[in-house]
C-alpha cells in the first residue's frame, strides 16, 4: 500500500493557529462573543461548512462575508510580513515519499486559489499527483467527499490509501471514505471517538515518516 493523501492546515503547514488569531481579532474588533468556541467547529471545513456554523451562531443576517473578508485581510497581512509556516519534518516526509515510489495526493477543505499559494510558496507543488480543494465538493469534511474525490483522481481504491490528518473532522471524514487515517494532532486533541476511528496516532511527521519507513501499518 503505497498511496497516502494529506490534509494541508495543521499537518503541512502551521497555518490553522494563523486562522484562528485572524477570527479572534475580527472578532474582538466587532464584539461578537464566544469566537474561541466557534472557531474550533469550522476546523476542517470549507467555506461553505464554516459559513453555516457562523451564520448559526450569530444569525441568519449576521455579515459573514465582510467577517471573513476582513479576517482573509489579516491572514494574508500575516503570511507576508512573516512567511508561510511550514510544519517541522513535513518536506523530508514528502521528498521520502517521492523518492520510494509512493503515490501522493492532497485532500484539503481551503479554496483552491489559497492552496496553490501555499503550495507554491513552499515548493511543494511537485510531490503531489492530485489535488482536490475544498471548492471542488458540495459537502466537505466531516463528509467523505473530498476523499473519495481525490482516492479516484489518484486512480486508487480508498482502502488502499492512507490520510494524514490534524483535526476531527478530518478524521472522520478520511474514515468514512474507507481509509487508514493517520492522525497528528495540532489544535485539538483527539477524543475517544477519533482515536478509535484514527488507523494510528503520531506526535509528528517525523514519527510518521519513521513508521513508513519501518513498513508499519
Amino acid at each position: 500500500m503505497k498511496t497516502i493523501v494529506f490534509d494541508m492546515d495543521g499537518v503541512l503547514f502551521d497555518t490553522e493557529r494563523i486562522c484562528q488569531d485572524s477570527w479572534m481579532a475580527v472578532a474582538d474588533k466587532r464584539g461578537l462573543p464566544e469566537m474561541e468556541k466557534i472557531f474550533p467547529r469550522c476546523i476542517g471545513r470549507n467555506a461553505a461548512g464554516s459559513r453555516r456554523i457562523v451564520l448559526e451562531a450569530y444569525g441568519e443576517d449576521f455579515d459573514y462575508d465582510s467577517f471573513r473578508a476582513e479576517a482573509s485581510a489579516w491572514f494574508w497581512d500575516y503570511i507576508q510580513k512573516n512567511g508561510l509556516p511550514v510544519m517541522p519534518g513535513a518536506e523530508r516526509l514528502l521528498e521520502w515519499l517521492k523518492g520510494n515510489g509512493w503515490t501522493v495526493g492532497l485532500a484539503s477543505s481551503t479554496r483552491r486559489s489559497t492552496v496553490m499559494d501555499h503550495l507554491e510558496r513552499s515548493g511543494f507543488q511537485k510531490y503531489f499527483s492530485a489535488v482536490v480543494t475544498g471548492d471542488m465538493v458540495e459537502y466537505s469534511k466531516p463528509s467523505p467527499d473530498i476523499y473519495l474525490l481525490a482516492c479516484r483522481e489518484l486512480g486508487v481504491q480508498p482502502e488502499q490509501a492512507y490520510a494524514v490528518e490534524d483535526s476531527p473532522n478530518g478524521i472522520r471524514s478520511a474514515a468514512a471514505a474507507g481509509m487508514r487515517p493517520l492522525l497528528v494532532p495540532d489544535m485539538i486533541q483527539p477524543d475517544e471517538e477519533i482515536q478509535r476511528l484514527s488507523w494510528r496516532m503520531f506526535s509528528n511527521l517525523e514519527e510518521v515518516l519513521d513508521a513508513l519507513k519501518a513498513g508499519e501499518e
